[in-house]
């Protein structure tokens, strides 16, 4: 959401980025916040609610629990005194997917809006799909033997969508579940707003994109958006233009200066990114895993990301410090798309969550996808299945298997998976450069919220 705020102030727009105090406060304490505002004089930061107490633990499924009868109602209430009380008036709405009350407060107000979706295209239409995949009788799952049944009612997805493969919240039996409920809800009252924002290539999602097309005809494929980023930075500025970060946890760089000492494509870079826990035992099989691949590898393994009481696998973590000195380095949390861009790094073990499996692409980077949640399910499958620029290690966690998978991606299979991320990255480059299909959708974007904007004015 940020990266498409400054697009858009490069763009000459003046913008809110209206936030959570909490997701603010992180913000403002591992980045420099006040740097938006001095680069572009019109870019200002707003919070509001969410809804819970400050020493709110916001872990586990409080988000889930306290969406609709908490979090929206107060956020609703907020967000409509914001744009009431805006001086000059706000002539367009970008809205998380996600928090959908903001197209009530838009509409009741008489200002444009469109949603920005930053889960993947095809988890988006799966979740729209949901309720033809039930009425064809594709849902409920019957047991772990049915995991690997094709769906074949999702539009443009028929040949290669198991079971498995779908959002994790459809695994359960309950076809009447009230978070599977949730989420068709909100993805499908998204198309009732005015145009649409998803963090994709034409190149890369093409044919699902002519298929969201056919709900929601304004459709804006402008990402990779940091790739986009970089570009219209350059155009600007020039290469050696600093860019801002803006990571909710702290940043170790130190692990730049380990990867400097290493030889090139030699190195696994494993994350799972901000929100992902493991158990202890998974810790142990993927560590030990790493250990027998006889790979070097970098290992982020964030505080307290460990299922259980604080502190618990940190043992497991100074096992494996102990025994990988000469090939391992592990730290909290790591610059990612320095690392993924780092000639060091051959491969990616990761969750594959959305902004990750595109960081990756961009960067040239096989993966091995460990999903553990919301879309990553449908993304690990696409880069294995359809992309074909990794492999798909779901519902495992066996140190033999991260092995084997470890040795495919950076040894036995290294110039095959290597040849066609490359492939991947070149058409996925090309689209964020100037009069490529990325590059040209934001023009397009930028030119509507203007029009958008007039048209307002002489309502």
């Amino acid at each position: 959401m940020i990266k498409l705020a400054e697009l858009l102030a490069i763009a000459g727009f003046k913008l809110t980025f209206l936030n959570s105090h909490h997701n603010h406060e992180r913000l403002v304490k591992f980045n420099n916040i006040a740097a938006h505002s001095e680069r572009y004089p019109g870019f200002q930061f707003k919070t509001i609610t969410d809804g819970l107490p400050l020493d709110h633990p916001r872990s586990g499924n409080w988000f889930l629990d306290t969406l609709e009868d908490t979090i929206e109602l107060k956020m609703k209430e907020s967000l409509r005194e914001v744009l009431v009380n805006s001086s000059p008036p706000v002539d367009c709405i970008i809205g998380d997917g996600v928090l959908s009350f903001a197209l009530d407060v838009a509409k009741g107000l008489g200002i444009p809006i469109i949603i920005f979706h930053t889960n993947s295209p095809r988890s988006f239409w799966v979740s729209y799909s949901i309720p033809d995949i039930i009425q064809a009788g594709e849902l409920p799952i019957n047991g772990t033997e049915d995991m690997d049944r094709l769906i074949t009612t999702v539009p443009g997805m028929e040949t290669y969508l198991r079971c498995r493969d779908l959002p994790t919240f459809c695994r359960k039996l309950d076809i009447e579940d009230s978070f599977m409920k949730l989420v068709v809800k909100k993805t499908r009252k998204s198309l009732q707003a005015d145009a649409l924002i998803l963090n994709t290539a034409e190149e890369l999602d093409g044919p699902i994109l002519s298929q969201i097309r056919t709900k929601c005809p304004r459709v804006y494929a402008v990402g990779p958006l940091h790739a986009q980023l970089n570009t219209r930075l350059n155009v600007k500025h020039g290469e050696s233009y600093d860019h801002f970060s803006n990571t909710l946890w702290e940043v170790d760089k130190s692990c730049i200066f380990w990867l400097n000492k290493q030889p090139n494509r030699s190195v696994i870079y494993v994350s799972f990114g901000s929100i992902t826990s493991t158990s202890r035992e998974q810790l142990l099989e993927l560590c030990y895993g790493l250990l027998n691949s006889k790979t070097k590898f970098l290992f982020i393994v964030r505080p307290n990301s460990v299922i259980g009481k604080d502190g618990e696998g940190e043992d497991v973590v100074m096992e494996l410090m102990e025994k990988s000195k000469d090939r391992g380095y592990i730290v909290n949390w790591a610059p990612q798309e320095a690392v993924l861009n780092h000639p060091a790094v051959g491969g990616f073990f990761t969750h594959n969550g959305w902004n990750s499996t595109l960081e990756s692409i961009v960067a040239r980077v096989p993966m091995i996808c460990w999903p553990y949640f919301a879309d990553q399910h449908v993304n690990s499958r696409v880069v294995s299945e359809v992309w074909k620029i990794g492999l798909d290690m779901k519902d495992v966690c066996d140190r033999k298997i991260v092995e084997k998978m470890v040795n495919d991606v950076m040894v036995d299979r290294k110039e095959e998976f290597a040849k066609s991320a490359s492939e991947m990255a070149k058409v996925t480059n090309q689209s964020v450069n100037v009069g490529g299909s990325s590059y040209s959708n934001l023009d397009c974007l930028v030119e509507d919220i203007r029009i958008m904007s007039l048209k307002k004015l002489t309502k």
